[in-house]
């Protein structure tokens, strides 16, 4: 498994030296939890380390790397990355905004995180609101572009910790495994123990 192509965004700062923001979430469609958004910028003048990154590492979409190789490649684009932003959204207030604005406020939160400008590539079809930035929206971003791939990873590494973590104080539920997902071990545990204080409200209709 090879990690993405980075010639879309080495090009892009060759030729106009803007540097690009990939900006990806994870956890949009689970039943518990928060939904998180990454943002990763790297420093395109330094083409030779961040090929050494792509070479040592795998760099393309979170979903297809098991969890050690995820938390490794997380670990090494912290070390490289210019900046990186996280931002999460409660289920609380996924509830209240619903999933698809809880999902953009993340993104913004990520990206203004970031204390840097540049041209932000945000996976899906949705242009991120109120933030002051050129942006291109690309479907499938984090299967072609380097940075959203980057951006997936980081987020996606921060939520599994943080759902194991919530495994600890919401015990029962099993969320180290699914992670907050709707597998039928969750959905059985909410039947049994009903609906904790991370879990999405509106997202169950059991």
């Amino acid at each position: 498994m090879q990690s993405l192509s980075f010639d879309y965004e080495f090009n892009l700062w060759n030729v106009s030296r803007v540097f690009s923001i990939g900006v990806d979430e994870v956890g949009r469609g689970c039943l518990a939890g928060p939904v998180v958004a990454g943002a990763v910028i790297f420093d395109w003048s330094k083409a030779d380390e961040i090929r050494d990154l792509a070479d040592q590492f795998v760099i393309r979409d979170s979903k297809t790397l098991s969890r050690e190789r995820r938390r490794g490649t997380a670990e090494a684009i912290r070390n490289i990355a210019l900046a990186i932003g996280i931002a999460e959204i409660d289920a609380k207030e996924i509830d209240e905004i619903n999933i698809l604005q809880a999902t953009l406020k993340a993104m913004r939160s990520a990206v203004e995180g970031l204390g840097r400008s540049g041209t932000v590539l945000v996976d899906g079809n949705q242009r991120i609101p109120l933030l002051d930035l050129p942006q291109e929206t690309i479907i499938g971003g984090d299967g072609k572009i380097f940075s959203i791939a980057a951006a997936s990873i980081i987020a996606k590494e921060y939520r599994d910790t943080l759902m194991e973590q919530c495994d600890l104080e919401f015990p029962g539920y099993d969320f180290s495994s699914h992670k907050g997902y709707g597998t039928k071990v969750h959905q059985a545990a909410i039947r049994l123990l009903g609906l904790s204080p991370i879990h999405r409200k509106t997202f169950w209709h059991g």
